[in-house]
């Protein structure tokens, strides 16, 4: 499998496209935004105008959209994938979207003799363009033992879940980790300075104990300096937190950290913080204190 397709060049989507040509498969890409393929365009992509056009000269279609939404609308829609659709043709969605619209979307390319993948990862286009990933692939094992090369190029870990689904759920919960994460390290940052305590400090001391992360070890210390270049943007995060909300619900649960969460970064989206990295989320929590 050489030909790799690619539908959504987002940041992520354009790390791993990069990663892809320097492995040496030949990448069609499309976007909603054309001139966001540019970069990979410069390196040896070839850029088309349709995702069909992207399915019809790829073996496997990688999806890197904003929801399930927007899934459906490059897959189903006026020139959508299913159009482009060939004998072999595999579709591998990288976006974060509810597992209950993955069943129906995945059942829907079945129905057009097309076989779909869950392939949400963690790490954002930083170790994407590396190929450090890890992914969360969940479908048909016989399908997902065919892609294992091109998997695992993307990914340094790849952990196969099961049925369709699954994965997206499990991003969902790790997505709820790092929602969590960037608020306990805000809120620490900010009690410590309220108590005149540099926030380095704080950082040092919580990065040697065991209850230290790699978010406490690689990005606090940007944050703390007002730093918040994106990686994987606040509001990108809000509207994931949104999607992990909807999910529990449908799966009877009562998750009541994630509600407070979806009310603060949903403050912090509506106050201009949604263009920062999620980490950005400190800068919100810094203004309503000046507030108050």
């Amino acid at each position: 499998m050489k030909k790799i397709g690619l539908v959504g060049v987002g940041m992520l989507g354009n790390a791993v496209g990069m990663h892809l040509l320097e492995a040496g498969y030949r990448v069609t890409a499309w976007n909603r935004t054309r001139k966001k393929t540019d970069a990979i365009k410069k390196n040896g992509a070839v850029i088309v105008e349709t995702p069909r056009q992207v399915a019809e000269n790829s073996e496997m279609v990688i999806t890197v959209v904003k929801d399930a939404n927007a899934l459906k609308r490059v897959s189903f829609y006026k020139d959508g994938i299913i159009f482009g659709k060939h004998d072999g043709l595999i579709v591998c969605d990288m976006s974060t979207i509810n597992p209950l619209e993955s069943e129906i979307i995945f059942e829907n390319f079945a129905r057009d003799g097309i076989s779909m993948l869950d392939t949400p990862v963690m790490g954002g286009p930083n170790v994407a363009v590396t190929g450090d990933l890890v992914m969360m692939a969940a479908g048909n094992q016989e399908v997902f033992d065919s892609c294992c090369d091109v998997l695992n190029t993307i990914a340094k870990q790849v952990f196969f879940l099961g049925k369709n689904g699954t994965a997206h759920a499990m991003k969902l919960a790790m997505n709820l980790q790092i929602t969590m994460l960037a608020l306990s390290l805000s809120e620490g940052i900010t009690l410590a300075r309220g108590a005149n305590i540099n926030p380095k400090i704080f950082l040092e001391i919580l990065n040697s104990t065991y209850f230290k992360t790699g978010m406490s070890e690689n990005k606090a210390f940007n944050m703390i300096q007002d730093r918040f270049d994106a990686t994987f943007t606040l509001a990108n995060l809000n509207k994931d937190i949104k999607t992990i909300s909807e999910t529990s619900k449908s799966f009877g649960l009562n998750l009541p950290m994630i509600e407070k969460a979806k009310e603060v970064y949903n403050n912090a989206v509506l106050e201009g913080f949604g263009d920062l990295d999620y980490t950005g989320i400190l800068a919100y929590i810094k203004k309503i204190n000046e507030r108050d």
